[in-house]
C-alpha cells in the first residue's frame, strides 16, 4: 500500500508537470510576431516631467513636495554583475526616473546633459552661436543639494538541477524524463542593491536604503520567459536579469523615500516654467 504522503506528493508533481508542459505547448504555437508599444514588463516604467509622473509603477512611494535638488552619480567602485548579460553599463538612468517620478527631489544632471550644457557655453564663447536672444548663460545652473549613489550586487542562483534531482526520486514523475529535463531549466535570479543619500552641504550621509527582488526564469526547451535566450539588445526591460535589478532599485527607492519625507526641505530654486502656470518663458 503506498504511503499517503507519497501519493499526495506524486499527485502534486503530476499537476505541476502538466502545467509546465501546457505552458511549453502554448508558447510553441505562438508564431505571430509584432511590436506592442508600452508592452514591456519592467518594474520601472512611464515618464516624469512638467505633467507629473505618468504611467509609473503603482507601488512607487511618493512625497507631497520635493525636499531638495538631487544629483545622481555613478558608483566609484563600479557595479558587480555575476555573469555576462549584455545589460546597460549603468543603472543610474533607472534611479533618476524613480527619483523624479516620486516627487521627492528636483533632479539635476551631472552626466551627459551637463556635458551638453558645457558644450553649448563653449560654442557661445567661441562665437559660433548667436549672441542676441541666446539663453545659455553662465551662472544659471542649479546646485545639487543632495547626491544619491546607487550600489548594485547581482547574483544568479541555479536551482534547476537540485529540483530536477528531487523529482527524479518520485516514481510517477521519474517515468516522465522530459518533465525532469524541463524542470532543470528553472533558474532563480536575485538582485540586491543599495542607495546612499549624502548632504552636499555637510557631506553627511543622511540616509541609506537597501532593496532586493527575486524572479524565476523558466527556460523551457530553449524558450525563456524574458531570459537570456532572447534576441540581441538585452536590457533592463526584456530580460529577467534586467527586470530583477529594476525591481530591486524600486524596492530600495521606496524605502529611501520613507526617510526623505522626514528631512526638512531646503530652499529650492524657482520651478521650471510650464504652460499650466501661464508662462512658457525661462
Amino acid at each position: 500500500m503506498p504511503l499517503p504522503g507519497r501519493s499526495i506528493l506524486s499527485s502534486r508533481a503530476i499537476v505541476t508537470g502538466l502545467l509546465l508542459v501546457s505552458a511549453v505547448g502554448g508558447l510553441s504555437g505562438c508564431g505571430k510576431k509584432g511590436t506592442e508599444l508600452g508592452g514591456g514588463s519592467s518594474e520601472i516604467t512611464g515618464s516624469a516631467g512638467p505633467a507629473g509622473a505618468h504611467n509609473e509603477n503603482k507601488a512607487l512611494v511618493k512625497c507631497d513636495a520635493p525636499v531638495a535638488t538631487l544629483a545622481l552619480v555613478e558608483n566609484p567602485n563600479g557595479y558587480t554583475v555575476a555573469g555576462s548579460y549584455n545589460l546597460p553599463s549603468s543603472p543610474v538612468p533607472l534611479v533618476r526616473l524613480l527619483a523624479q517620478q516620486s516627487g521627492c527631489f528636483r533632479v539635476v544632471d551631472r552626466a551627459a546633459g551637463l556635458r551638453g550644457t558645457i558644450q553649448e557655453q563653449q560654442l557661445k564663447d567661441s562665437g559660433v552661436l548667436r549672441k542676441q536672444g541666446n539663453t545659455v548663460e553662465k551662472g544659471k545652473g542649479y546646485e545639487a543639494q543632495y547626491t544619491l549613489t546607487p550600489s548594485l550586487t547581482f547574483s544568479e542562483q541555479d536551482a534547476g538541477r537540485s529540483l530536477g534531482g528531487l523529482l527524479a526520486h518520485i516514481p510517477v514523475v521519474r517515468d516522465l524524463g522530459a518533465l525532469i529535463g524541463v524542470v532543470e531549466q528553472i533558474k532563480f535570479k536575485e538582485a540586491q542593491v543599495a542607495l546612499l543619500l549624502t548632504d552636499n552641504e555637510t557631506t553627511e550621509q543622511v540616509s541609506a536604503a537597501t532593496g532586493a527582488a527575486r524572479t524565476t526564469d523558466l527556460g523551457l526547451g530553449g524558450l525563456a520567459f524574458g531570459g537570456a535566450g532572447a534576441a540581441g539588445g538585452l536590457g533592463w526591460s526584456n530580460t529577467n536579469e534586467g527586470k530583477v535589478i529594476a525591481a530591486a532599485f524600486l524596492d530600495a527607492h521606496n524605502k529611501l523615500v520613507v526617510q526623505a519625507r522626514e528631512l526638512q526641505a531646503k530652499e529650492l530654486p524657482p520651478p521650471v516654467p510650464t504652460r499650466r502656470g501661464g508662462d512658457t518663458k525661462s
